[in-house]
């Protein structure tokens, strides 16, 4: 059977639909022009503190900006979907730059957007958005309360007993410890900017939503900070103390190419895959919520490609992983940004702040980027869901906690591995439960609609054992057949197994009908097939269980299969 692949079922920017569409007028790229300015004005602050917080540059962070919101506009399967890092990222990328360095966050970016490429490409752009709920919300939850223990230094100016830079270990649990134990040493006047920073972005929520609080309370903090220093002699950490380059200006980077080896990809694969599954989660949920309020639909397989080239891409230059940022792309739509047009100027805009305004970046204070990240770290914690989510069933609940506590306590990878087995051992468990195989021994509906009204009902002969299966016939419920067979003492002459309520069978599903086959066969029971849908046709045709059993006795509906037992009984 020959297998046709059309590149166009699994990739179609809308960008590029949009050149072609007569009806974009100049007023709506006025729309696009201006959402697109105010955007960057949004993501500057965001950018320079996910990439410091991150362990990288501002730079970086600035870049991952720019190139990967340029991408993930002009490629994506989003209208108004806005590329670039984001909080959620922050803890696997300092975890993979502590452990493997920089170059191996490159690696480990680079597989992850091959990934992320192959996934659509495969289509699996439709089944990764609907992971399980209490899974999303729990490394959600849990990333928001790392991203605000690793703030705790910075926002309170701490340093170390007798003098010198406070070193923070990466486990969660030291980190509080060593928190703790340096605690006297705070510094009142970073405090109090950090303080000052998470209210301005609060209240100035009430004057106006067209210029992000997050820019006045730096603008605000910035100018503080410098007065203490010139005319009171105070001293409070800032980027440029940190980054004195800064300083000098930032030109483009230059591309990077990093050995890749089997060896290094072997190590790298675990937190490669955590990437490419939290920007596939995070960036089509992200697509999902602008639909909803823009109206449009998007074409998921199209944005994951889109996320992948970006996530190829970005490393390059230095960048880190790249996902669709929820924030931005509603500020996106707030603002009147309709098409891609607004990411791209986005992008743009931010490319000309790189590489004419980076100097006065190093003026901002650490304490001001630690209360913006509190902000972030408390927007993302989903603590209205999380205390919803603790009244649902025992199983999401072990799910949530287990997600959770993984993520803080150990690390996202794990988190999202097990939480995703227990997820799937709970689902199978709850399929188990509603499906079920049961014998019939006196009478049976002549109809494969159980929905019909007007049923007639025909009595079994003696030597006819019918078998009803309810629900999918996978391995999970395989081996009941084995277990009622066995408990029927009276052999029958004729057995009918009837599947009008199987959606699907898997691989051990036929080899537990093809050995019921074969014991019937030795025991000279003849096994007819009723109500099979023509997808269980389809599967139990290839695997070649048809030619085995014979295609005569094989039938749609359940009256044709019982006459055909009265002739073999008769």
């Amino acid at each position: 059977m020959k297998i046709e692949f059309n590149i166009k079922d699994v990739f179609q920017p809308k960008f590029f639909k949009l050149i072609n569409n007569k009806a974009y007028f100049k007023e709506q790229f006025m729309q696009d022009f201006i959402a697109g300015i105010i955007l960057g004005i949004v993501a500057i602050p965001l950018a320079i503190a996910f990439g410091i917080a991150s362990g990288v540059s501002p730079q970086q962070g600035l870049i991952t900006a720019i190139i990967g919101g340029f991408i993930v506009s002009f490629l994506g399967g989003s209208h108004v979907q806005i590329g670039g890092p984001t909080g959620a990222f922050i803890v696997i990328i300092a975890g993979v730059i502590a452990e493997f360095g920089f170059t191996g966050l490159i690696i480990a970016t680079t597989i992850a957007g091959v990934m992320l490429i192959l996934m659509g490409l495969l289509k699996l752009g439709d089944v990764i958005k609907f992971m399980p709920f209490p899974i999303i919300v729990g490394f959600t939850s849990g990333i928001a309360v790392v991203i605000f223990s690793t703030q705790i230094k910075d926002f309170f100016g701490l340093t170390a007993v007798g003098g010198g830079e406070l070193v923070i270990p990466s486990e969660f649990l030291s980190k509080w410890v060593v928190y703790f134990e340096n605690f006297s040493t705070i510094n009142p006047w970073a405090t109090l900017l950090s303080v000052l920073t998470i209210a301005i972005i609060f209240l100035w929520q009430r004057i106006t939503k067209k210029i992000p609080g997050s820019i006045v309370a730096i603008i605000l903090c910035t100018f503080i900070a410098l007065l203490l220093k010139n005319q009171f002699g105070i001293e409070v950490s800032t980027i440029g103390s940190k980054y004195p380059e800064l300083s000098g200006g930032s030109p483009l980077p230059k591309p990077i190419t990093p050995k890749i080896d089997m060896h290094a990809v072997r190590l790298l694969i675990s937190p490669a895959f955590t990437i490419a599954m939290l920007c596939a989660i995070e960036s089509l949920l992200s697509a999902m919520v602008a639909d909803g309020a823009t109206g449009k639909k998007h074409h998921s397989n199209t944005e994951l490609i889109g996320q992948g080239v970006a996530n190829l891409v970005v490393p390059i230059f230095g960048g880190i992983p790249v996902t669709g940022a929820i924030a931005r792309t509603m500020t996106n739509i707030n603002n009147g940004g309709k098409t891609p047009v607004a990411g791209i100027v986005h992008a743009v805009f931010l490319l000309l702040i790189f590489l004419f305004l980076m100097p006065l970046a190093a003026y901002i204070p650490f304490a001001c980027l630690a209360g913006i990240l509190v902000v972030v770290a408390y927007n993302m914690s989903e603590w209205r869901n999380f205390k919803a989510l603790l009244k649902n069933p025992v199983a999401d609940v072990i799910v949530l906690l287990v997600t959770f506590f993984l993520t803080v306590i150990f690390d996202l990878t794990i988190a999202i591995e097990i939480g995703l087995l227990i997820a799937a051992i709970s689902f199978i468990k709850r399929v188990m439960e509603t499906s079920q195989i049961r014998v019939i021994e006196t009478e049976i509906a002549r109809t494969e609609n159980p929905e019909d009204n007007d049923i007639e009902y025909a009595k079994l002969d003696k030597h006819l054992e019918v078998y009803e299966i309810d629900g999918p016939f996978f391995f999970g419920i395989a081996n009941k057949f084995d277990e009622i067979s066995y408990e029927i003492k009276e052999k029958p002459k004729v057995r009918i197994i009837r599947m009008r309520k199987v959606p699907f069978i898997d691989s051990t599903g036929i080899k537990n009908l093809t050995n019921l086959c074969n014991r019937s066969k030795k025991e000279k029971i003849q096994v007819i097939l009723s109500g099979v849908t023509p997808e269980v046709y389809s599967t139990l045709e290839k695997s070649g269980f048809i030619d085995k059993l014979g295609k005569e006795f094989v039938f749609d509906h359940i009256s044709s299969a019982m006459d055909k037992a009265n002739k073999l009984l008769h």
